[in-house]
């Protein structure tokens, strides 16, 4: 089996059945000596991705812009800006 450049491998069926690795199924990677383990993550073990990156960016905004402001820079222009 070969390493893609991203660091990927594809974890043959067989295998992923008879664990019950799903897609979406959360793992953990571990190291015995100079071998790679990989199991199933226990529910509840670690946060997702989502949540890491919620925690990270919680508390950060300035919050001095209302929405309607954001949501102009974003756009690139003003809903006043168009021609009713």
């Amino acid at each position: 089996m070969r390493v893609t450049s991203k660091g990927q491998v594809t974890i043959p069926i067989a295998i992923r059945n008879k664990v019950g690795i799903f897609p979406d199924t959360e793992v953990e990677f571990g190291l015995r000596g100079d071998t790679v383990t990989i199991k199933k993550a226990k529910k509840g073990n670690r946060p997702t991705r989502g949540e890491e990156i919620v925690a990270h960016l919680k508390g950060r905004g300035a919050g001095k812009m209302t929405t309607d402001e954001i949501m102009s820079l974003m756009r690139g222009w003003d809903e006043d800006d168009i021609d009713r």
